[in-house]
């Protein structure tokens, strides 16, 4: 199994995850790279992104895991970058390291802004928001006959730190990233119900990192 570590930004991240996918498996034929398929009488491409990014959002650390057949590895991401869209760029192509299980934590960078400047106490009460002992917010599940279910955000925030600039609140956030991971805009969710003097105009989340147990990064 080969990995591919790439990059999501600018209008790539308004880009679904199925589409994504797609895209991926049509550039593999354009750069003329060959990778494994699936056996029987519809054959597909196999690959797979482990983490799936919600869409809106940008990252540095996206992975896609497939196999590679007819390639040196380090000539993947040229190749591949040469037929990609605009905003999704290939760093490296390597084989694959720890497994998918491994993958406990995301680190995203949340960035509020406000048109009129950050509003008088509300990186405070930001701050002390994440710091409760528990913070229940509702979000959408399918399994549930209500369709929505109650979640304590707070086990799942294992760091965060929130700076206040002039006009932004950055928020730096290590969130558990599977069974069960956090979305960060169930964070705004809850900084909306919660705190709606620090409510953003507009905000923007980036996956900075991919992280083990260790909290180092995972690859």
């Amino acid at each position: 199994m080969h990995r591919l570590a790439f990059s999501k930004a600018d209008t790539a991240k308004f880009i679904s995850h199925l589409d994504l996918m797609r895209t991926f498996q049509r550039a593999f034929l354009r750069a003329g790279i060959a990778i494994k398929h699936t056996e029987g009488f519809n054959p597909h491409a196999f690959v797979s992104i482990p983490l799936p990014l919600s869409v809106g959002f940008s990252s540095s650390c996206e992975v896609l895991e497939c196999q590679v057949l007819n390639t040196p590895l380090e000539e993947v991401p040229q190749r591949m970058n040469a037929a990609l869209p605009a905003g999704i760029t290939v760093q490296r192509c390597y084989d694959g390291g720890r497994p998918v299980k491994e993958l406990a934590y995301v680190n995203y960078i949340v960035t509020l802004e406000y048109e009129t400047g950050a509003p008088f106490g509300a990186e405070s009460a930001i701050q002390n928001l994440l710091s409760r002992p528990a913070l229940v917010v509702e979000k959408r599940s399918k399994k549930a006959k209500s369709g929505k279910v109650e979640v304590d955000l707070i086990p799942l925030i294992a760091r965060a730190t929130v700076e206040e600039g002039r006009d932004t609140i950055a928020m730096d956030l290590v969130l558990k990233a599977q069974n069960p991971g956090l979305n960060p805009e169930l964070l705004l969710t809850a900084i909306r119900a919660n705190c709606p003097d620090a409510a953003p105009d507009y905000a923007s989340i980036h996956r900075r990192a991919v992280l083990n147990p260790q909290f180092q990064p995972w690859a």
